[in-house]
């Protein structure tokens, strides 16, 4: 189970004591009874749902075999060891011996238990859904249904980012759960969790929704809810009140290890597209366009005329990536992915890597007060790589000489070098910070590409745009510090 943050908490009974109030049983009166009775009459009871659907939750199993070395001390000198340390002989091992003064026959390989984890069967022909860190680095998994039987399971693969894993059994006419639709999940309603917490099979616990489409990952947004989640539930499924399932039980937010009112659970559809292809092709192809992208604050969205904090800004551009080839420039803000919204950065992602490679596409931007559409080739995406560090490279030696403008700037032209070196048209470079610059952390070497809605040509004409900038109103200048460029809000003062 993945853990993410947890704190110890009393009883309520504890609690209640620790206050000097005693619990005592009702001697007067039939009242309390009745009011008690009314007060849980509207409590759903599980039991005909839990007979249901528990057959097809299955407890995961998961092995490591541990290769050893066959050079081991010779007996004679194990047998003085075990004399003089510990008064006695040597036990006898299991399994074959050489003979006295040769050296002892130690086996290759031994099956010891690395994890336990719980999983559902999602077809009478044996397919089992789980997680992927249930399975990962596991040599044999073995998966146990409510009926004592066991079977050896196939991993046909298993998928990281979404934390998804399809399991492969030998058997026919084997109970399976329905899939439900995490899009019509409500924030309140009830759902429980059956699986393996700390390998108690065929464990039961309740709950409600607590929220929807959490940001806890790059392709998922995952279910949240407070339902009592633990090691071993992993992989275990989310089901709603008609018995269907909305998800996989995957994540918990603790400190300690354990349950603390929060768990996360993987949306089932989501988990069914993977599994869908992992059957296929046992793995998963993901788009991709080859940009970073961030969020848009609310000041940044003001200063561009952009209409509410929303879309995804692009502070890096692969070079000679797709999105490189179909225009796009750090500092546009992405707002649309073939016609569909991005509320926020991390819709970006989700998108583009349920776009088949090669496919075509259209990306349309926020740039200097427009919207432009630019068409791309989603191509597809590698195994996860670290983000290139920047370049940097050495710094010229500041020309310009004067006071700060009222942004706290003192800029320099770029030389032509320095413009194809670095790609671009136009911009200036900083020589100096104070004021407003300094404060938000800029620095010498940054290179200063658009103020506002207006690309930087020459420190000249960047003077001429500081100047006429309201002191009233926050600005916006887009900053590139090695490859990577980021819009950054500042204040101008008076002059």
């Amino acid at each position: 189970m993945k853990t993410n943050f947890s704190a110890g908490s009393k009883t309520l009974s504890a609690l209640m004591v620790s206050a000097g109030i005693l619990f005592a049983p009702a001697t007067v009166g039939l009242a309390p009874v009745h009011a008690a009775a009314s007060a849980v009459a509207g409590l759903p009871d599980f039991s005909d749902m839990v007979d249901k659907v528990g057959p097809a939750v299955v407890n995961i199993r998961t092995t490591e075999r541990l290769r050893m070395r066959d050079d081991g001390p010779d007996q004679d000198e194990m047998q003085e060891f075990f004399r003089r340390f510990f008064g006695g002989q040597m036990p006898t091992p299991r399994g074959p011996q050489a003979p006295r003064g040769g050296r002892r026959a130690v086996p290759q390989e031994q099956e010891v238990q690395r994890g336990v984890g719980s999983g559902f069967i999602i077809s009478a022909d044996g397919y089992v859904l789980t997680n992927a860190h249930v399975v990962a680095g596991a040599d044999e998994v073995y998966v146990t249904l409510t009926d004592k039987r066991e079977f050896k399971a196939k991993v046909l693969g298993s998928d990281v980012s979404t934390d998804v894993a399809l399991l492969k059994i030998d058997g026919g006419k084997l109970p399976a759960l329905t899939m439900g639709d995490p899009g019509k999940i409500r924030v309140g309603e009830w759902v429980i969790a059956i699986g393996s917490p700390f390998n108690l099979e065929n464990t039961v616990t309740a709950g409600i929704i607590s929220a929807k489409s959490r940001d806890t990952g790059e392709y998922l947004p995952l279910i949240q809810s407070d339902v009592a989640v633990n090691p071993g539930n992993s992989g275990g499924p989310l089901i709603n009140m008609r018995g269907e399932v909305i998800g996989i039980n995957s994540q918990i937010a603790t400190l300690s290890g354990g349950y603390n009112g929060i768990s996360f659970a993987v949306p089932i559809d989501e988990a069914m597209r993977v599994a869908d292809q992992l059957k296929k092709s046992g793995k998963v192809t993901r788009g991709r366009i080859g940009v970073s992208v961030g969020e848009v604050s609310r000041e940044v969205a003001e200063s561009l005329g952009l209409k509410g904090a929303r879309g995804a800004e692009v502070s890096q551009v692969e070079a000679g990536g797709p999105a490189a080839k179909a225009g796009l420039k750090p500092g546009d803000i992405i707002v649309k992915f073939n016609g569909t919204e991005i509320a926020k950065s991390s819709d970006l992602p989700r998108l583009v890597g349920n776009t088949t490679p090669n496919s075509k596409a259209t990306v349309t931007v926020w740039r200097t007060g427009s919207l432009v559409d630019l068409p791309i080739v989603v191509a597809e995406r590698e195994s996860d790589q670290a983000s290139a560090p920047g370049r940097g490279g050495e710094r010229s030696k500041p020309k310009a000489e004067g006071a700060a403008n009222a942004l706290g700037f003192k800029v320099s032209d770029l030389t032509a070098a320095e413009k194809k070196k670095l790609g671009v048209a136009g911009g200036v470079k900083v020589d100096a910070t104070e004021g407003a610059a300094a404060g938000a952390g800029l620095r010498q070497g940054d290179i200063l590409l658009q103020l506002n809605n207006s690309a930087i040509v020459d420190a000249k004409q960047f003077a001429a745009l500081v100047a006429k900038l309201d002191p009233k109103k926050p600005s916006v200048v887009l900053v590139r510090r090695g490859d990577t460029s980021q819009f950054v809000s500042l204040r101008p003062t008076a002059r």
